[in-house]
Order: C-alpha cells, then structure tokens, then sequence
C-alpha cells in the first residue's frame, strides 16, 4: 500500500496546476470562493504560491451555468498591446478601453454558448464572434481591432432590436465598439456566471532598455486592474455575473504607483503561507493520495504514512533532533510548489531503493537536487530584475560563507566589477533585490534569528546587519 501511495505522488503531484488533476489535489476552497462569488478578482501572491491553481479550479467549474475563459499572455507579443493606447486618456490610464473591449468581446463569445441567452440574439453574436477555443489570443485581438472587423458580417439592419444596434458596429473604431459591446450586453445578458480569467502577464516583466519601457509595461497592468474595476462598478447590480480576474506575481504588483491602488485592497486576495496552513494543504494531499474518496487525515497521520516517523539530527554534533518537516520546511521559501518538489523527490529516491517508507537519510540525500531546483526557480523568477543573477550567486560562492557582513559582500561585488565580470554597479540595489526575493535574510548580532521577506512580507532589508544565505541554497551554491 505504501508503495502505491509513494508512485501515487511521484506520477501525480506536478508542479504546474494545469497539469494536474486540480479537482482531486485542489485545497484553496475558501479562496476561490470568494472569487467565484464575484466579491474578490485580483489574485496578487508569489510564483509558486497557488495562483495557477485556483485559476485552472475556476476553468474547471465550467457548466451550463458558469462559463470560464482563461486568457494566456505567455509568448504574447506585447508590443500589439501597447500599440492600441486610447489618446483620450493620460498615463496610466491609456489602455483602459482595449482592456474593456478584449473583456467583453470574451463575455460575449461567451454568450454564444449559452442555451439560455435568446437564440436570435446567439445567432446575431455568432456571425460576430466565434465560440470556438482561442488557439491564438495575438491573432485574436488583432482581428477584433481591425477597422475591417464586422463590416461584413454585420453592416446591415435588421428586425431585431440587437441586428439594429450593431447594423454599425463595422464601422465604428474598436475603442466604440467596446462602449457597444457594453450595452448589448447589459441589456442581453442572463444570470449566468461569466470568468474571463487574466493569467501569465508576467511574460513582459524584464530588464528594461529604458524607463520609457518600464512604464509602458506598469501602464498597461494598471489599466487593466482600473479597467477591472470600471466594469464592476458598472455591473454592480450583477456584480456576481460577469467576473474578469487578474492573476499576478506580488514583485510586480508592489511596482504599480496610482491612487487608485489603495481602492484595490477589499478586492484583493493575497495569496499567503505559514507552517499551519501548509500542513494542512499536505494532509489535504496526502490523504488524496491514500484514498481520494475518504475523510481528510490530520497532518501527523498523513504524514507518518510516508515518512518514517524518526527525526533528522542536525548542528555541529549532529545531536540537535528535528522534525522531518521542519527540515524540508528549512529549505523551503513556504510555498506548496517547494514542498511538492522536495516530497516528490523523496518518493522517486525511495522507490529506486526499494523502500516502504521515506527515510531521514533519503531527505537529506536529496537535498542537493533540491537546492539546485531552488536555485534555477530564482533565477527563472528575478532573471526579469538581475539578468546577471547568475553572477551574483557567483559572488556568493566565492565568500563560501551562509553568514557574512555586507563589506564582505561589496568587497567581492567590486573585484567582479573592477574586471567587468559584472555590469551592474548599483550593489544596494542588488542587495534590496536579494533580499525581496528571500535569497539572502538579515542576521541581527548576538542572534540565533534570521530574517527573511517571505516570513514576514513587511520586513525591510537592513545595511547595518550581517547577511544571510537561505538554507535552500546552500549545496547549489557550495556554501559549507
């Protein structure tokens, strides 16, 4: 039984939510359901923490009642985007319109596949917009913003109210076609549910040639989160009917400057983590794992059905006892993805050794592999911020210490810079960006505490104290 429930988790837990069985292995109940219930729609958290997740439970709850759309902005040419500003608006405002107009242009394709809503007016919205998958979501939008688009499928009257009220609708520039669309669907649409879900935005979050860049991309994200806003306010009376969503990594989210933002705060949720919670997410799991159609074990039972109930022995004398998941949790930045992976990992190494259990040696063999994982999940992450990242770890290793004084580290920066290993010469910079990402922690004196922004998201990097290295990192930085 063990066995069939340790290649359970190695076949089955994945990384990425979409690959999944996010029905079985879904946890974040309470949640989603304030995003279903239309109260919250921007989901703000870090990469790893879950946000895929609910997004594909919210695709997943598609029926003849609810109906969900996901738009992917990954490999998404964003320079189309920036090229449809509104001039009526100023910064940041600009793209307000071609937000509104790709949301209800989603809501009616929509529309098209629901029995419910009037069958001629189906028919009128059909000759529109196609109900078919969106395989291209580039092409998409550079359809509906041509001034060709419905010239020829709608450039005639009609009996019905909805063929009059679009007999122009080819005519008109997309930014007046969004105003349009506004209205046919205020007066046409049912009591369904409608999620157009906003995912991957992050895939034109770089390193910037210029501060023009940089703030054509924040101009853009805040449009959407007003457009967002707008469309609520206007529906407010069905503010459970039709319910765009933005998904969106916190390191971007914490750029956006408007004073509006403030506003944002009672729609948002913060995808956050603790001890706790992550236990209960892995008995939740584990238990899904053992038998997905009985009651969810608590975490030590769910636990010790995997792992050896000994502890891992750590310090100098290796006689400091430590609960195995307190041990991973060390190595870990609290998401679910870190655990997923390290416990994933464990299972594969027990099945090649022909094991029941997962034993305290095998957690500590396959540490290395870990702290490599974590390693390329970083630079994947602030590669956007410090494309020389690589570098920088570089210059960690090179002082091969997990606990050091920032002159140590400015030292070394220097020698890098001095022979042009290196560019950037901002090294506060550097050192704040670290820190933001949980890659280094302060280390006050006299001591035994460290602190880390992913503990405690309010904490700020201070130059007066000692830096430390998250122990995640150690093996793949070589660090003794």
């Amino acid at each position: 039984m063990n066995k069939q429930i340790l290649q359970e988790i190695t076949n089955n837990w994945k990384l990425e939510a979409r690959q999944e069985n996010n029905l079985k292995y879904f946890f974040h109940t309470s949640e989603s359901e304030k995003i279903l219930n239309g109260n919250k729609f921007y989901v703000i958290g870090r990469k790893g923490s879950g946000k895929s997740a609910i997004s594909e439970y919210i695709l997943s709850k598609q029926n003849d009642k609810i109906f969900t759309e996901k738009l992917s902005f990954k490999n998404f040419p964003f320079n189309e985007l920036y090229n449809l500003d509104n001039p009526k608006y100023t910064n940041p405002n600009q793209y307000i319109s071609i937000w509104k107009y790709i949301i209800y242009s989603n809501i009616c394709r929509l529309m098209v596949k629901n029995e419910k809503i009037d069958k001629d007016v189906r028919k009128v919205l059909e000759r529109l917009y196609s109900s078919s998958p969106i395989k291209s979501l580039s092409k998409l939008i550079g359809k509906w913003t041509t001034n060709e688009f419905g010239l020829n499928i709608l450039g005639f009257g009609g009996k019905l109210k909805i063929e009059k009220d679009l007999s122009k609708f080819g005519e008109l520039p997309w930014i007046d076609k969004a105003n349009l669309l506004e209205d046919i669907i205020d007066e046409y649409i049912d009591q369904s549910n409608y999620y157009i879900i906003f995912d991957e935005l992050d895939e034109d979050y770089r390193d910037f040639e210029s501060f023009e860049e940089q703030n054509q991309y924040k101009y853009l994200i805040t449009s959407l989160f007003k457009a967002v806003q707008d469309i609520k306010i206007y529906f407010s009376d069905r503010r459970d009917i039709i319910n765009p969503i933005v998904f969106l990594r916190d390191d971007i989210y914490s750029i956006i400057k408007d004073a509006d933002k403030n506003k944002w705060t009672d729609f948002k949720i913060e995808i956050d983590w603790d001890k706790e919670k992550i236990k209960k997410m892995l008995a939740y799991r584990l238990s899904k794992s053992i038998n997905p159609d009985s009651p969810i074990l608590n975490f030590d039972k769910a636990w010790n059905t995997i792992f050896i109930d000994k502890p891992i022995f750590m310090g100098d004398k290796k006689q400091k006892p430590l609960h195995i998941f307190d041990y991973i949790t060390l190595s870990s930045h609290l998401r679910p993805r870190d655990y997923i992976k390290y416990i994933n990992v464990c299972c594969e190494q027990t099945i090649s050794e022909n094991w029941n259990k997962i034993h305290p040696k095998t957690v500590k063999k396959v540490d290395k592999g870990f702290s490599n994982y974590m390693k390329d999940e970083i630079i994947d992450e602030v590669h956007a911020l410090l494309p020389e990242i690589d570098k920088i770890f570089s210059i960690i290793s090179q002082i091969r210490k997990w606990n050091f004084s920032i002159k140590e580290f400015k030292d070394t920066y220097n020698i890098y810079l001095e022979k042009e290993t290196i560019k950037e010469s901002n090294i506060d910079f550097v050192l704040q960006t670290l820190f933001n990402f949980s890659i280094i922690g302060n280390r006050p004196k006299n001591r035994e505490v460290s602190f880390f922004r992913y503990e405690n998201k309010e904490a700020r990097f201070n130059f007066n104290e000692n830096i430390v290295v998250h122990r995640g990192l150690f093996k793949s930085l070589q660090i003794l």
